[in-house]
C-alpha cells in the first residue's frame, strides 16, 4: 500500500518531467537535422522560397499561436471578458487575412529577402534604416513572453526544483540552438511537427477539463451569464475610441512585422502565400478559443482556488488544472502542446528581427560581403539579440499579453503607413514616409509620457493618424531645400 503510494505520488510528476526533457532533445534534434538543408543566406531567411501550402499554413499559424495565445490570452479572458481579449485573437487574426489578400501577392512578386527591403526599393535608405530599427524593436517584448513561459512550464513540471529564471534560460538556450543551426528551415519543418501536437493536445485537454466542469454547454452558459462572450463596448465615444485603439493595434500594427514577411515570401508561389495566410489566420482564430475555454473552466472546477491563483498569477491557472485536475496522459499532452506552441513561436520571432538587422542595417556597413559571410553575419545577429531578449525576460515583471500586446505599437506609428501608402498610394514620396515616421513616433512617445489610465484616446492610435497625416502633408508638400535632395527611391547629394 505504501508503495502505490508513493509510485502514484511521484509517477506521474516523473513522467511529465521526462517527457519534457525528451520533447525538448527531439526538438532539437529535428532543428540541426533541418540544418542540413540551409546552404545559403536565401535558406536561413525564407527557406529557399519553396515551402508546400500545408507547411506555410503550420508556420503561419504555429508562429502566432505561441505563449500568449495559451497562457496570456485565456488568463486575460477570465479576467477582462471578450472585450479583454480584442486586440488578440480578434486583431491579430484581422492582421494575417489583410496581409493575405492586400499585401501577400504584391510583396511576393517582389522577391525581396526582408520587409525593410521594401523600404529601401520603395522610398530610400533612410526610410529602411528607421523601419527596420522599429521593426526589430516590437519583437523584444514579443519573444521575451515566450521565453517567460518555457520559464514558467520548466519550473512547474520539476515542482519548484528549476526557478522560472533559471528555466528561462536553459529555454532560451534550447531554441537558440536550432534556430542558429537551421534557420527558417528548422523554423517551418518544426512547425509542421508541431502543430499536429497543438491541436490534438489541446481538443483533448479541453474534453476532459469540460466534463470536468459539468460539460461544454455549461461552461459557455456560465461565461455568457457572467458577460465575458460581451465582445462590443457600449455605444459611447469614451467607450468605443479605447476598443479601436486595441484592435487597430494588433490588426494593423502587425502587417509590417518581418515574420509575416517570411511566411509569405517562404511559400513556393504567390497563390500558396496568400491561401497560407488566410487558412492560417482562420486556423489561428478558432484555437485561440480552445485556452479560453479551459482557463475559465478552471473556475468552475475549483472557484475559491483558481480564483486566488487568478490575483497572484493568472498565468499559472491553466499549468496548475492540468497538474491537479487531470491525469497523467492529459498531463503529458497539455504540456507537449504548450511546449509546441512556444517553441514554434519563439523560435521564429528570434530569426525574423535579427534576418532583418543583418540585411538592413548591417551588411551595408560590411563592403564586400559574400553570400557565407552574410551567413555568418545572420547568426551572430541571431545570437546578440536572443541576449538581448534573455535580459528583458528575467528582468521584466509584465504580464505575457501586456508584453506581445504592447510590442506593436511602435510598428503600428512608424512602420504601417510607409508600407500601405508606398504600396497603394503612387504619390507618396520618400519626403513623406519621413514626415510619417517622425511625427508617428514623437507624438506617440510623448504621448506615454504623460497618458493616464483613464485617457479616452490611446496614444498609438494618436500617433497612427498623426502618420497617416504626415504621409499626406510631406508627400503633397515640394520637396524641402536641404544640402541633399530626397527623390524616390535614393538620396543624392545636391
Amino acid at each position: 500500500m505504501l508503495i502505490d503510494c508513493a509510485y502514484r505520488s511521484l509517477y506521474p510528476a516523473q513522467v511529465v518531467l521526462w517527457f519534457v526533457i525528451l520533447y525538448l532533445l527531439l526538438s532539437v534534434g529535428i532543428g540541426l537535422f533541418a540544418a542540413t538543408r540551409v546552404q545559403n543566406s536565401k535558406d536561413f531567411a525564407v527557406a529557399g522560397r519553396s515551402l508546400p501550402l500545408p507547411v506555410v499554413i503550420a508556420t503561419v499559424f504555429a508562429t502566432w499561436f505561441g505563449a500568449e495565445a495559451v497562457l496570456g490570452i485565456s488568463a486575460t479572458f477570465v479576467k477582462e471578458g471578450l472585450r479583454g481579449v480584442v486586440a488578440d485573437p480578434f486583431g491579430s487574426s484581422m492582421c494575417l487575412m489583410l496581409a493575405g489578400l492586400f499585401f501577400a501577392p504584391r510583396l511576393y512578386r517582389l522577391n525581396m529577402l526582408t520587409v525593410g527591403d521594401y523600404y529601401r526599393f520603395r522610398y530610400n535608405r533612410t526610410v529602411e534604416i528607421l523601419c527596420t530599427l522599429c521593426i526589430v524593436a516590437s519583437y523584444v517584448g514579443w519573444v521575451a513572453a515566450q521565453f517567460k513561459v518555457l520559464g514558467v512550464v520548466l519550473n512547474v513540471v520539476t515542482e519548484g526544483v528549476v526557478s522560472q529564471s533559471v528555466g528561462i534560460i536553459i529555454g532560451a538556450a534550447i531554441v537558440l540552438t536550432y534556430t542558429t543551426f537551421g534557420g527558417m528551415f528548422s523554423v517551418a519543418i518544426l512547425d509542421f511537427v508541431q502543430i499536429s501536437v497543438i491541436m490534438g493536445g489541446l481538443l483533448y485537454i479541453a474534453a476532459i477539463v469540460g466534463d470536468l466542469a459539468g460539460g461544454v454547454p455549461a461552461v459557455i452558459t456560465h461565461a455568457a451569464e457572467a458577460g465575458k462572450l460581451d465582445l462590443f463596448p457600449p455605444a459611447t465615444f469614451v467607450e468605443w475610441i479605447p476598443f479601436l485603439g486595441a484592435w487597430m493595434t494588433m490588426m494593423l500594427g502587425s502587417i509590417p512585422q518581418q515574420d509575416v514577411f517570411q511566411r509569405i515570401t517562404s511559400a513556393k508561389n504567390e497563390q500558396t502565400a496568400v491561401r497560407g495566410a488566410l487558412l492560417g489566420a482562420g486556423l489561428y482564430f478558432v484555437f485561440c478559443f480552445v485556452p479560453m475555454f479551459l482557463a475559465y473552466a478552471a473556475t468552475l472546477v475549483d472557484p475559491d482556488k483558481f480564483g486566488a491563483l487568478l490575483e497572484r498569477d493568472s498565468q499559472l491557472v491553466l499549468p496548475t488544472l492540468i497538474l491537479q485536475h487531470t491525469p497523467v496522459a492529459a498531463q503529458v499532452i497539455f504540456f507537449g502542446a504548450l511546449l509546441s506552441a512556444v517553441m514554434s513561436c519563439s523560435s521564429a520571432t528570434l530569426l525574423a528581427p535579427s534576418v532583418a538587422l543583418s540585411e538592413n542595417v548591417l551588411k551595408p556597413l560590411f563592403q564586400h560581403l559574400n553570400d557565407s559571410e552574410f551567413l555568418r553575419l545572420m547568426r551572430a545577429v541571431l545570437v546578440a539579440f536572443a541576449a538581448l531578449v534573455l535580459v528583458v525576460a528575467l528582468w521584466s515583471d509584465a504580464s505575457i499579453y501586456k508584453l506581445v500586446v504592447s510590442t506593436y505599437k511602435v510598428t503600428l506609428v512608424a512602420a504601417f503607413i510607409p508600407l500601405f501608402a508606398g504600396l497603394y498610394w503612387k504619390r507618396a514620396t520618400t519626403q513623406g514616409a519621413c514626415c510619417a515616421i517622425v511625427a508617428g513616433l514623437v507624438t506617440w512617445l510623448s504621448l506615454e509620457l504623460v497618458s493616464q489610465p483613464t485617457d479616452v484616446w490611446p496614444p498609438q492610435l494618436v500617433g497612427f493618424l498623426v502618420a497617416g497625416i504626415g504621409m499626406i502633408i510631406g508627400s503633397l508638400l515640394p520637396l524641402l531645400p536641404s544640402r541633399l535632395t530626397i527623390q524616390e527611391g535614393n538620396v543624392k547629394a545636391e
